[in-house]
């Protein structure tokens, strides 16, 4: 009896599956494509439906398409040669008639699919397209509504950087973030192989560089600038087969590979296995912290270009990248200042200042243009970070434009043509979350989804140099990022920001679209394994000063929907604790603390302190202007209430460049005060220093003033703390309208710091007058 049961449920069990609607597919997609037309019925798709490519040169995109199936499916498809189209199947074809070699034409109807571009890109696009559209989860069948896909890229460059230099990725590494970068259409991966902390491409006539540079003794702990290593061990480099591995890799996916060999700066790797290419002639070591190293190649040394034309001689034959990289980036000139060699090459040369521009400034372009030179011989063009238009121009170079867009416009005038990495819209080294104590370690500041989705790469480029914008790029610096894991979370989900940027015309972006689809678009990141931040999920607040400053009133949010628990104790908010409705408002200084419950989730717990004071909600004005990046809401951002935490980038700090920090706060009436206090940041990596003082002035008429307390710190100490340093001065209770408080700069960062004897940023929060 019970052996006659088991075909009898088996077949109840299929009746049962069978009769579940199969899932549909959705063409939510990122990046948002340019042209979407949905259409009247729709086409199953199940193991019985073929992948036909018309052309032989498509049987790449075919099989891709069929892995790309199975991989989130389960359906595997066959993918097969045909001659001609047929009903029931997905076909691949070329179609010359399409305009943009990357654009690419998807057709769903009843009768089947068809893909075409005017290239094997395009048709590759086209299949990435389907491949995000279809429903995650095993089954036997899916539905394709019926729709008509028009799209082409608005960027014919779509650029992604990683260094492997700071920290090593294995082949393997860097074959999956090539699989990341096609998921997101970008078409460039620029490989950063050089650095001061390692070397890692084999260079066969130059053996020892892999023997010597591409190994250090150790790493700097976190954030530390001297002596905290973990005197480890630590390298690797890449064989030339396995580069050639890589770029073939790249080219099934339609991504040129763009090799960058850094140079003259940034050396010390090389210097380390040839010291006699150094000024000093060292000894040196293969540097173990993070930064600019003083130490660069000799401009005045003949056998520097030697090595320079040995090492680009075997890097061109291994990358046919029309584009090869040669950084020239933060390149000091204190060697070439103080070295017998390089002081005759510049009066070998006759050069002489040139406007700002020093005769080492000029000896860089001297040095540039012998590389260029080279390199032409190849048919290669230069690409270059942006300080390579100071000075003399060099023709013919593409300028990679980091500095801000001044710069990039500044090259397209001189008829450079321009890739945007703009540092405030496309460093992923930055943090992305403002709840920094539980990030992952990151070089500092701050750059959230929002703000890389918010960029629009045209907007500050006249017109006039808008022809020579190739596209923009964003880049992993990767001093605290160590590992495969780190990267990706850095990573994710700001390239699907990026892509939008990237590929999609500027009137078809809508962040709330984004939001949307990037909530579907995660659940494909979970399915493939990749480490993303969660940030999008987690809860924001707004914070709203009333009734002069006597209340604060809060609103909590966050990007992606979900329901928000919060408490106002102190305590730490469960499912339980109350559900946000509606804003709320406080009347004392109150530490907010949420989480959001999604499906598939729930966020980490968010806090922030918020303190009312006599000067909360009060008018402010700065007496000198703040640093035009970190300016934010300007001098509200000092009686808004909110205090800021260990990432100066928030919005919470406003940041001063080689000035100080002088507000005057109108109390609106005479008020006692006896005491302020406010917060710093200090992060020294970066040149954000601790204040050197403080003073406080009072009035009644807000133009003289009476100094009431003064307080000066001594210079900061090597073992000085990062983070926030909160500080108070005060005085016998004075009645005044006016407070004035400046806190003075540190107006040269000191000796034992890398970046010695340049100015500093000072970073101020809330001020609180009690």
């Amino acid at each position: 009896m019970f052996n006659r049961l088991i075909p009898l449920m088996g077949a109840l069990a299929l009746w049962l599956g069978c009769s579940a609607a199969p899932p549909t597919a959705s063409y939510q997609i990122i990046p948002q494509p340019q042209q979407v037309e949905q259409g009247s019925g729709e086409f199953a798709l199940d193991a019985r439906t073929p992948i036909l490519y018309l052309t032989p040169s498509l049987a790449a995109e075919a099989g891709d398409l069929s892995n790309y199936v199975a991989q989130v499916t389960g359906i595997r498809l066959k993918a097969q040669f045909a001659k001609k189209a047929r009903r029931g199947a997905i076909v691949l074809a070329l179609d010359p008639t399409i305009g943009n070699a990357e654009g690419y034409r998807l057709t769903v109807n009843p009768k089947g699919v068809t893909i075409t571009g005017a290239t094997a890109a395009g048709v590759f696009y086209g299949v990435q397209s389907l491949r995000k559209s279809l429903p995650l989860g095993t089954t036997a069948q899916v539905l394709l509504p019926a729709v008509t896909i028009t799209d082409a890229p608005r960027f014919a460059y779509r650029g992604m950087h990683l260094d492997v230099s700071r920290h090593f990725s294995t082949v393997a590494e860097v074959k999956r973030y090539l699989d990341i970068l096609a998921l997101h259409n970008v078409n460039y991966f620029h490989w950063h192989l050089t650095d001061d902390q390692g070397w890692r491409i084999e260079i066969k006539s130059r053996p020892e560089l892999t023997k010597v540079g591409a190994w250090r003794d150790g790493t700097v702990l976190g954030h530390n600038l001297e002596g905290q290593y973990d005197h480890k061990r630590y390298g690797g480099f890449y064989t030339q087969q396995e580069i050639k591995d890589i770029v073939a890799y790249a080219a099934k996916l339609h991504i040129t590979v763009i090799p960058e060999i850094d140079l003259p700066g940034h050396m010390q790797a090389a210097l380390a296995t040839y010291p006699q290419l150094g000024c000093t002639g060292g000894p040196y070591k293969v540097w173990q912290r993070w930064g600019v190293s003083k130490d660069v190649l000799c401009a005045g040394n003949d056998s520097t270009f030697s090595f320079i034309e040995d090492v680009l001689r075997e890097v061109v034959a291994l990358f046919p990248s029309r584009y090869i990289h040669i950084g020239g980036d933060e390149c000091p000139k204190d060697r070439w200042k103080q070295c017998p060699k390089c002081q005759a090459r510049i009066k070998q040369l006759g050069l002489k200042p040139y406007g700002k521009f020093s005769p080492e400034d000029l000896l860089q372009n001297y040095v540039t243009r012998r590389v260029v030179d080279f390199l032409k011989q190849y048919n290669r063009t230069v690409i270059g970070w942006d300080e390579m238009i100071d000075g003399h121009d060099i023709p013919g170079t593409t300028v990679m434009s980091w500095r801000g867009e001044e710069n990039a416009t500044r090259a397209s005038n001189l008829n450079h043509d321009v890739i945007l990495t703009v540092l405030q819209y496309a460093y992923f080294d930055f943090y992305q979350s403002t709840d920094v104590d539980h990030e992952p370690l990151a070089i500092g500041n701050y750059l959230p989804v929002e703000k890389v989705y918010g960029y629009e790469p045209m907007t500050n480029i006249a017109d006039s140099a808008r022809k020579h914008i190739l596209g923009p790029q964003a880049n992993i610096w990767r001093e605290y990022i160590a590992d495969q894991s780190h990267v990706e979370y850095m990573l994710l989900p700001r390239l699907a920001a990026l892509s939008e940027v990237q590929w999609t015309q500027p009137e078809h972006k809508n962040y709330q679209s984004f939001l949307g689809r990037i909530d579907r678009f995660s659940h494909l990141y979970d399915k493939l394994g990749y480490n993303y931040a969660k940030t999008l999920y987690e809860v924001s607040d707004t914070v709203t000063t009333l009734d002069s400053g006597r209340a604060l009133q809060v609103k909590l949010a966050t990007p992606i929907g979900g329901t928000i628990h919060y408490t106002l104790d102190g305590s730490e908010p469960t499912a339980s604790s109350p559900v946000y409705a509606e804003p709320f408002t406080v009347e004392r200084s109150t530490v907010v603390r949420a989480m959001a419950v999604h499906p598939q989730l729930s966020s980490r717990v968010f806090t922030d302190t918020l303190t009312l004071s006599k000067s909360t909600g009060k008018p402010a004005v700065l007496l000198q202007s703040a640093d035009p990046g970190f300016s934010f809401g300007g001098a509200s951002l000092l009686t808004d209430g909110m205090i800021g935490n260990s990432c100066y980038g928030t919005g919470r700090w406003i940041g001063c460049y080689d000035k100080d920090l002088e507000a005057v706060i109108d109390l609106l009436s005479p008020t006692e005060v006896s005491q302020a206090q406010f917060g710093t940041c200090v992060l020294q990596s970066t040149g954000v220093m601790e204040m050197r003082g403080v003073e406080v002035a009072v009035s009644n008429d807000g133009t003289n003033f009476t100094t009431v307390a003064t307080k000066q710190l001594q210079p900061m100490p090597v073992d000085y703390a990062d983070g926030v340093h909160r500080h108070s001065v005060t005085w016998p209770a004075t009645k005044a309208r006016y407070v004035k408080v400046k806190v003075s700069c540190e107006r040269k960062i000191p000796a034992w710091n890398e970046l010695a004897g340049t100015p500093a940023y000072l970073f101020v929060d809330e001020i609180s007058l009690k």
